[in-house]
C-alpha cells in the first residue's frame, strides 16, 4: 500500500466515485493529493476531489478545491465549471455567471454549460433588477420618513418598511450605505411619533445584527451614550427596542447568536474586548445613575444579567474589580419611602432583577479567592453602612441583606450570622417605626429560607411576628403573615410535623386568601398574600381548599399575568406545590425499615396528595388559564424561578387531554427558551413537557416554522442515562414524529448527534425503547447524511438486519423500513445486508410474514436490492429468495396487491441486467 503512485491512488478515486461511494473517492483524492508531483497533477486530484465534494453536496469544500486547482492550472474548464456549479448552489450567481463565461469562452462546444449560462443569466438579472427595486424602495422610504411635512400614517409606514428592509442584506448594505445611522440618530433625539421613534432604534439594531464592520460603524457614529440616552427613559415599548438593540450590539461584536444557548465566540471577544469591556462598564456605571428612570434601571440590570454567566460573555470577575456589586447592592437598598434629591427611581421589580443578578455573579465565582472577594466587597458595603448610627443606615442594611438572601444565599447567611445582625434586626422589628418594622419583617422572612435557619427564628422571631400582625397598617400585617407562614411550613411536606399547633396553617390560609381577592387591597399586598400562599401550600388540605376557591384561583393566575419579577417566584412555587411538582425523596422500602428500626422520623403523605386528587389540581388549574401566567411569568431572569414555571408546565403536559391547551397558551414557545437555558432540573422538565406536546399535537402545528429546529436539541438531551425511562420514551415518540416533518429536522437530528444517541436505545433490553428507537430512525433513514453514515466502517447496517427479525412486529417493521428506505439510496447499503450473517434468515422472516405489511417491507428491501448490483441479484438468486418471490408475484390475495406488484418488479430486475451500463456509464462526470 506504501508504495501505490499518486496516479494509483487517483484511479482507486475513479473506480469508488463510479460505485457511488463518495467517501471514499474523496480519501483516495486526498492521498493522490498528498503524492502530486507536478502542478498538473495536483490540479486534477483537486478537481476530482470537488466532483466528489459536489456529491456530496459538501458546496463550500468543492468552491476551496477548484479554487486551488485554478491556480495550479488558470483557465482549466472542468475547474471552472465545477466551480460554477458550487457558486450557484451557494447562492453566488454573479460570481458563477463569470466563471461559466469562462468555460464557453474556451470550450464553444460544450452543451452542458450552455443551458447553466442561460439560468445564471437570469438569476444575475433578477438580483440586480432585485437591487435597483430595493434602492427604488430605501429612496422612498427615506423621502417619507426623514423629509419635511409628510403625512404621518405615511410617515410610520415608511418607519416599519425601513425596518423590513434592514433585515434583508440588499437593503442594509443600501441603507448604511446612503447614512441612514445618523439619520435615525438624530432623529430619535427630537421625533415624538411612537412608531417613527421604535422604527429608529430597531433599524439601527437591524443593521448591527451579524455584521461586525457596520456594528464598529455605528459605534463610532452614534457613540455609548447616543445608546444610554434612548434606553432611558419611562416608556416600556422604547426600553425594550432599546434594550434589545444593545443586546444585538453585544451579541454581533462577541459572535453570540441571540439564542438562549448561544456562545461567544474566542477570537470576537479578544478582537473587540475593548468595545465589549466600554459597554460593560457603561452599564455597570448606570445602575447608579440618579438620572435613570426605573424601567432603564431594570433593564441595565438585565442586560448584565444576561451577559455575566460563563456561558456568555463571562462579566463576573471584571465586574467585581469595577465595583459592580456594591453598585447593584446600593440599587438592593434603595427604599421608594425614602424620597430626597439623589434618591434613585426603582420599579417594584429593581431588587428582585437585583437579587438574581447578584446570585448569576456568585454563581460564576468558581474558585475560592474569588468567592472571597465577593464576599469581601459585600462586607465592605455593610460596614461602610453601619459606620453612621442613624436610622437609614441600618434600614438601608437591612434592605440589601434581604436582597442578599433572596439572591446568593450563602452570601446572605454568611452576613446575617455575623455578631449583632440579626439582633438589630429583630430590635427594628420590636420598633414602633413602620418602616422599620416593614424592613426588618421582609429580612425575617427572606432568613427562614432553611429548616436549620427556620428553628432558631421559630424561638425568637415567632412572638415579633405575632405582634407584628396585630398591627393595624396592613403593609406590616401582611409581611408579619408571611413570615408566621414560613416559619409555619417548615416542616415541608411531611403531614406528621406541624410546626403550630393544629389548625393554624388553615387560619394563615384564611388570612392570606383575604388579602388576595379583596380588590381594594393594592398589588404589594396580594403579591405579599401569594408568597404566604407559597409556603402554606405544602399542606394538603389548603392545596384543596385553594383549588376549590375560584376568586382565589383567579386573582393568583391574574397576579401571575402580569410578569411582574417580584410576583414570579410566589406564584411560581404556590402552583408548583399545588400540582406536586416539587422534587420529592425517593425512599427505598429497605431504607424505611431501617429508619424505623434505628426509630428516625420517615416523613408520611397525605391522603389528599394522592394521584386522584393531584390529577384534578392540574386540570382545574389549566381550565383556569394558568398556562398563560406561566407564559408571561417565563420571561424572568432567575434559574430557580425558571425551574419552578418548567415544573408546572410539566405538570400540565402531563394530562394529555390538556395539552392542546398548552400550545393554545403560548406554553410551547415559552418552554424552548426554559429548555436550553436554566438549572439541569428545569431544563430537562421543560424538555420533558416539549416531548409530551411532540407526542399528542402534530409537531408543524405545536412548533411552527423554526421552531420545529430548535426543538431537536431539548428532545435529544433527553436521551442520557441519568434520565428516567419515561423521559427516554417520551423523547423518542416525539423525536420520531418530529423526524418525518421535513428534511431540515432530519439533517438538525443529524447534527446535533442523534442517530449515534437514538441508536443506543435500538440496543436496549426494554422492548418499549427498543421499537421506539427503531421507529426514529426509520423516519431518518431518508435523510442522506443517514445513508452516508449507514454506508461507512461499522455494523449499523448489520444490526438494522438483526431487528427484522425481532420477537416484537412493531419493532421487525419499524427495521424492515428504515432498511428498505436506505437500500432505495444507496446501492453500497445493500452489499452492507449481505455481509449480515443472519441476511438470509431476517429475509426469510420479512417474505414470509402473514403480516401484510411487514411483508410489504421485505419485499420492497429485496426489490432494491435487487436493481442495486448484479453481484448482489447474483447472491439473492442462488437462494430460495427466488422462489419466494416467484410465489408472492402471482399472489392474488386481497390486500396483497402491493406484494404482488414489487415482487414482480424484483423479478424484472433480475431479469433485466444485459441492460446495465457498464461501470461509469451511468455517471455523467468526466473523470481523468
Amino acid at each position: 500500500m506504501g508504495d501505490k503512485t499518486a496516479d494509483a491512488w487517483k484511479e482507486e478515486g475513479n473506480a469508488a466515485f463510479r460505485d457511488g461511494d463518495w467517501d471514499l473517492a474523496l480519501a483516495r483524492y486526498s492521498k493522490a493529493l498528498a503524492l502530486a508531483k507536478d502542478d498538473g497533477e495536483r490540479a486534477v486530484c483537486l478537481k476530482n476531489r470537488a466532483a466528489a465534494h459536489l456529491k456530496r453536496q459538501d458546496h463550500e469544500a468543492a468552491l476551496s478545491d477548484c479554487s486551488a486547482a485554478l491556480e495550479l492550472a488558470p483557465g482549466d474548464p472542468k475547474a471552472l465549471y465545477r466551480r460554477c456549479q458550487a457558486l450557484e448552489a451557494l447562492g453566488r450567481p454573479e460570481e458563477a455567471y463569470r466563471d461559466a463565461k469562462q468555460v464557453l469562452a474556451a470550450d464553444p462546444a460544450n452543451r452542458s454549460v450552455q443551458p447553466l449560462l442561460q439560468r445564471l443569466f437570469r438569476a444575475v438579472e433578477a438580483r440586480a433588477a432585485e437591487s435597483a427595486q430595493t434602492g427604488n424602495k430605501v429612496a422612498r422610504m427615506f423621502r417619507h420618513v426623514f423629509g419635511p411635512g409628510e403625512d404621518p400614517d405615511k410617515r410610520r409606514t415608511a418607519a416599519n418598511n425601513l425596518v423590513v428592509l434592514a433585515r434583508e442584506k440588499a437593503g442594509a448594505e443600501l441603507m448604511y450605505r446612503e447614512g441612514v445611522v445618523g439619520q435615525a440618530g438624530r432623529l430619535v433625539r427630537t421625533e415624538q411619533d411612537q412608531v417613527v421613534y421604535l422604527a429608529c432604534v430597531r433599524v439601527v439594531g437591524e443593521l448591527c445584527r451579524g455584521h461586525l464592520e457596520r456594528t464598529r460603524g455605528v459605534l463610532q457614529e452614534l457613540g455609548m451614550p447616543w445608546f444610554l440616552d434612548v434606553l432611558n427613559c419611562g416608556d416600556e415599548e422604547r426600553v425594550n427596542a432599546a434594550q434589545c438593540c444593545l443586546q444585538t450590539l453585544l451579541n454581533t461584536l462577541s459572535g453570540m447568536d441571540g439564542k438562549p444557548d448561544g456562545k461567544p465566540r474566542k477570537e470576537l471577544c479578544e478582537q473587540n474586548g475593548k468595545e465589549i469591556d466600554t459597554l460593560l462598564t457603561c452599564l455597570v456605571y448606570s445602575t447608579t445613575n440618579r438620572t435613570f428612570t426605573g424601567l432603564a434601571r431594570d433593564a441595565v440590570i438585565e442586560l448584565i444579567t444576561r451577559n455575566v454567566h460563563y456561558t456568555a460573555l463571562d462579566w463576573s470577575e471584571r465586574l467585581v474589580a469595577i465595583g459592580g456589586l456594591q453598585r447593584l447592592l446600593e440599587v438592593c437598598s434603595e427604599l421608594e419611602e425614602y424620597k430626597y434629591e439623589s434618591a434613585m427611581e426603582i420599579t417594584a421589580s429593581t431588587r428582585t432583577l437585583a437579587s438574581v443578578c447578584l446570585a448569576r455573579i456568585y454563581e460564576n465565582m468558581y474558585y475560592d479567592a474569588a468567592r472571597e472577594r465577593f464576599l469581601a466587597a459585600v462586607d465592605g458595603f455593610v460596614k461602610e453602612k453601619l459606620v453612621s448610627p442613624d436610622i437609614e443606615s441600618k434600614v438601608r442594611v437591612t434592605v440589601a441583606l434581604t436582597s442578599l438572601l433572596l439572591g446568593p444565599l450563602d452570601v446572605g447567611d454568611s452576613v446575617i450570622a455575623r455578631e449583632g445582625i440579626m439582633e438589630m434586626i429583630l430590635v427594628m422589628a420590636g420598633t414602633d417605626d413602620r418602616l422599620q418594622q416593614k424592613v426588618a419583617c421582609e429580612c425575617i422572612i427572606a432568613a427562614a429560607s432553611k429548616k436549620d435557619k427556620a428553628r432558631p427564628l421559630i424561638a425568637h422571631g415567632a412572638e415579633v411576628l405575632k405582634k407584628l400582625y396585630q398591627s393595624k397598617d396592613d403593609g406590616i400585617r401582611v409581611r408579619a403573615l408571611v413570615g408566621l407562614c414560613k416559619l409555619g411550613s417548615s416542616g415541608g411536606t411531611d403531614a406528621s410535623v406541624r410546626p403550630f399547633a393544629d389548625g393554624s396553617t388553615t387560619k394563615l390560609a384564611e388570612a392570606c386568601r383575604r388579602f388576595l381577592v379583596n380588590p381594594a387591597k393594592d398589588k404589594d399586598m396580594r403579591k405579599w398574600a401569594v408568597e404566604g400562599l407559597s409556603y402554606l401550600t405544602l399542606d394538603a388540605e389548603v392545596k384543596e381548599k385553594l383549588v376549590a376557591d375560584r376568586p382565589a384561583l383567579q386573582a393568583l393566575v391574574e397576579l401571575g399575568r402580569t410578569g411582574d419579577h417580584s410576583v414570579v417566584y410566589g406564584v411560581a412555587t404556590t402552583l408548583v406545590n399545588l400540582v406536586n411538582a416539587y422534587e420529592k425523596q425517593e425512599l427505598a422500602p429497605e431504607m424505611v425499615e431501617l429508619a424505623k428500626y434505628a426509630k428516625h422520623h420517615i416523613p408520611e403523605e397525605h391522603e389528599l396528595d394522592d394521584p386522584d386528587f393531584v390529577s384534578n389540581r392540574v386540570t382545574v388549574l389549566a381550565k383556569e388559564g394558568v398556562t398563560s401566567a406561566l407564559v408571561a411569568m417565563a420571561r424572568t431572569e432567575s434559574p430557580n424561578s425558571r425551574e419552578l414555571i418548567a415544573r408546572v408546565l410539566n405538570a400540565v403536559c402531563a394530562e394529555k387531554e390538556l395539552r392542546g391547551l398548552v400550545v393554545q397558551h403560548g406554553g410551547a414557545k415559552a418552554l424552548l427558551p426554559l429548555a436550553l437555558d436554566g438549572t439541569d432540573k428545569g431544563r430537562k422538565q421543560a424538555a420533558q413537557a416539549l416531548a409530551r406536546i411532540g407526542i399528542t399535537i402534530n409537531p408543524e402545528v405545536a412548533f411552527p416554522g423554526q421552531r420545529c429546529v430548535e426543538v431537536v436539541r431539548p428532545l435529544l438531551s433527553l436521551l442520557h442515562q441519568d434520565c428516567s425511562a419515561l423521559e427516554n420514551f417520551e423523547a423518542l415518540l416525539a423525536l420520531c414524529n418530529l423526524a418525518s416533518v421535513s428534511e431540515t429536522v432530519r439533517q438538525r437530528i443529524v447534527k446535533e448527534g442523534g442517530v449515534s444517541l437514538v441508536e443506543s436505545y435500538m440496543y436496549e433490553e426494554h422492548e418499549m425503547l427498543r421499537r421506539a428507537a427503531t421507529q426514529v430512525m426509520t423516519n431518518l433513514a431518508a435523510c442522506p447524511d443517514v445513508v452516508r453514515l449507514y454506508e461507512g466502517p461499522g455494523d449499523r447496517a448489520k444490526f438494522l438486519v438483526l431487528l427484522c427479525a425481532d420477537e416484537d412486529e412493531e419493532t421487525c417493521a419499524a427495521a424492515a423500513g428504515a432498511l428498505a428506505t436506505l437500500a432505495a439510496q444507496s446501492r453500497k447499503l445493500c452489499r452492507k445486508v449481505l455481509q449480515a450473517q443472519t441476511w438470509l434468515d431476517s429475509l426469510h422472516h420479512l417474505l414470509l410474514s402473514p403480516d401484510a405489511g411487514l411483508q410489504h417491507r421485505g419485499v420492497a428491501l429485496v426489490a432494491h436490492m435487487m436493481r442495486s448490483s448484479k453481484a448482489v441479484a447474483e447472491k439473492l438468486i442462488g437462494t430460495d429468495v427466488m422462489e419466494i418471490l416467484l410465489a408472492l408475484s402471482v399472489l392474488k390475495e386481497e390486500g396483497r396487491e402491493k406484494v404482488s406488484a414489487l415482487a414482480a418488479e424484483a423479478l424484472q430486475a433480475a431479469e433485466s441486467w444485459k441492460l446495465i451500463k457498464k461501470p461509469g456509464e451511468d455517471d455523467d462526470e468526466d473523470l481523468e
